[in-house]
């Protein structure tokens, strides 16, 4: 009876190895599924950036005013006459001022050196 218990045991661990373990096994299916899963979310964002840069496209073929706005904004490019303002928030810290080079009569230094950094504050 024991003997006939064990063979039925292996027998039926034997059936199971390829059903959950085999090429096509549960847990292969299970893998790919979520490959499959993982792959179509990539899909759709790929999706979204293709739609964004055909509607690029499109306003690109269509009109000069995403021309200029990439101009402006990419190139740093300004019609005639205007005047660019830049407005730095609150904290951030300002630049780094350069003196002017003093001039040969100056008598701080000879001439040809600068002084980096913040300016001197007032006295």
């Amino acid at each position: 009876m024991r003997l006939l218990f064990l063979v039925l045991a292996v027998l039926l661990a034997l059936i199971q190895y390829p059903l959950w373990l085999g090429k096509g096994g549960w847990l292969t299916v299970w893998d790919l599924q979520r490959k499959v899963a993982e792959q179509r979310e990539a899909n759709e964002g790929l999706r979204t950036r293709n739609a964004a840069l055909d509607a690029e496209v499109r306003d690109l073929r269509s009109g000069t005013e995403a021309i200029e706005e990439r101009a402006r904004g990419e190139l740093g490019m300004m019609r005639e006459g205007e005047v660019f303002v830049q407005i730095l928030p609150p904290s951030a810290t300002p630049p780094v001022q350069v003196a002017p080079a003093p001039g040969p009569a100056s008598a701080q230094g000879g001439a040809g050196q600068t002084r980096r950094g913040p300016a001197a504050p007032a006295r």
